[in-house]
């Protein structure tokens, strides 16, 4: 009873203080979810455990926290669900030479910089029990990951979302982030694959069969769906029971296989109908819970992992200088040079490469799945959700810099993730 009041204690007040940074920063034309990412900072060790410890320690109890948790990865699920509805990588060979070389330079670029960068880091951040292919991997999926709901958002607000600059930014992020996700379900099947002792290639090819089961077989069922939403005009109940309980059955026969449960439900929303009314449907019955109160309490979550006073001394923050000069380089550089040479303007270029530099509430995922399998250190953790929240923060004034389109009113523009992911389909 005790462990309930306090859970329901903790998301009230993550609730309140995700809301009010989320307001605060739409009024310096910020996405909501960049305030609610400051906020997790907030309420963690960095910020309310060193102004108030022991408020801190009765809020969030270490023996409490398995608990926020839990409710954080079932957010995760069903969020990852509709990212992966969000994306059609089909779609990319129609926006032209400038995304498909722009997609292969944004992913190539800074995971090469980030596996040199793994070179001088691995010996003073890492150790032994860490292999050095993991750890270099593990950088250079999460250097190259895009937050594509967060950029169809920011597309959004500026009015760019039909623009080419939009179009083609929308293209790249899909393709940035499948390629990311399956670098990083590499990783995992090797660290999983050592530690049970077990074969990877066991591994690799039950995921294999998998995600061909699920293409070709259950993505012809899956139709069924779109097929009862235009006869019925929706989906009742137990329609939309039966896709959450697809989502979870994906989950969890991806961790069972021996990656990770949110893989399964990324590629269950990527094997799901696109045409966008239904896309839209789907988003608009599912994301009010899963943006408004669990996506919160992962923010959170992260907040309470994540210590900035774990990066003491001028020899750390010099660490912290490398990842985000790195981070900055290799993505708003390579991809603003790369859409350059396709033709593109200057201005358009630059807008392109602030906008895949945007990392947001992916990166935050990622990084959080590489401390749970132990690839980075608490500190290295640290440093790149700070790397995350500064790519994620500068995106809107360069891209309002460089366009000269200032972000819509807040209140007119006051939709969701799960609603943009539905509105980048739109795009295309």
């Amino acid at each position: 009873m005790v462990h309930l009041f306090t859970l329901v204690l903790q998301i009230a007040v993550i609730l309140v203080v995700c809301r009010l940074m989320g307001s605060l920063f739409r009024l310096i034309h910020q996405p909501r979810v960049v305030g609610e990412m400051f906020a997790g900072i907030l309420l963690g060790p960095s910020v309310l455990g060193w102004l108030s410890p022991r408020l801190s320690a009765a809020l969030f109890p270490p023996d409490s926290l398995g608990h926020l948790n839990a409710l954080s990865q079932v957010g995760l699920i069903l969020f990852m669900f509709l990212v992966g509805m969000g994306i059609n990588t089909s779609e990319l060979r129609k926006q032209g030479h400038a995304a498909v070389l722009t997609s292969h330079v944004s992913i190539t670029f800074p995971f090469t910089l980030a596996a040199f960068l793994a070179l001088y880091l691995y010996p003073r951040l890492s150790d032994e029990s860490v292999p050095f292919m993991s750890f270099a991997l593990f950088m250079g999926a999460a250097m190259s990951i895009t937050a594509f709901p967060v950029l169809a958002r920011i597309l959004t607000e500026h009015n760019l979302l039909q623009s080419r600059l939009g179009t083609v930014a929308i293209a790249c992020a899909a393709v940035d982030d499948v390629t990311g996700w399956c670098i990083l379900a590499y990783i995992i099947v090797l660290i999983r694959a050592v530690n049970a002792r077990s074969s990877a290639w066991l591994t690799f090819g039950g995921v294999a069969v998998f995600a061909l089961v699920m293409t070709f077989g259950v993505r012809r069922l899956l139709r069924l769906f779109e097929t009862r939403y235009h006869r019925q005009g929706m989906l009742n109940e137990n329609a939309l029971a039966l896709m959450l309980l697809l989502v979870l059955a994906s989950a969890l026969c991806t961790e069972w296989l021996g990656i990770h449960l949110l893989f399964g439900a990324f590629l269950m929303g990527a094997i799901m109908p696109k045409e966008q009314g239904f896309v839209r449907y789907v988003t608009e019955r599912l994301q009010p819970v899963i943006v408004i109160l669990l996506l919160p309490l992962f923010f959170a979550f992260t907040g309470l992992r994540t210590s900035i006073g774990l990066i003491n001394g001028a020899e750390m923050w010099i660490y912290f200088g490398f990842i985000l000069l790195v981070a900055t380089t290799g993505k708003l550089g390579g991809s603003t040079l790369a859409c350059w040479i396709t033709g593109m303007s200057f201005r358009e270029s630059v807008g392109l490469g602030a906008l895949m530099n945007t990392r947001g509430l992916m990166e935050l995922v990622i990084l959080n799945i590489g401390l749970d399998i132990k690839v980075i250190s608490p500190s290295l953790f640290s440093m790149m959700v700070m790397m995350a929240l500064v790519t994620t923060f500068m995106t809107t004034p360069i891209l309002a810099a460089v366009t000269g389109v200032k972000a819509a009113d807040a209140a007119a523009m006051e939709n969701n993730v799960g609603l943009l992911v539905a509105a980048g389909q739109d795009s295309r």
